[in-house]
């Protein structure tokens, strides 16, 4: 399954391309690509795990980049 998130506070290009590898690190989640010029994330992953994914996609983010915020699109 695909879902798409607002994602907003990324500094720079290179915190985007961070984010994007410690998400793909998260078991379930099949891809993330973050769009660091239109402020987007798209996410492929297991939807039968879809809320315990984006809550652990939600805590990597607090945990490298407290000031990130994400919301679905």
């Amino acid at each position: 399954m695909k879902s798409k998130f607002k994602i907003k506070g990324l500094d720079c290009a290179n915190c985007a391309a961070e984010l994007e590898r410690a998400i793909n690190k998260i078991d379930g989640v099949e891809s993330s690509r973050i769009n660091f010029i239109t402020e987007k994330m798209e996410i492929e992953y297991d939807e039968t795990r879809k809320e315990e994914l984006i809550q652990k996609i939600k805590k990597v983010i607090k945990k490298e980049e407290p000031d990130v915020t994400i919301e679905e699109i």
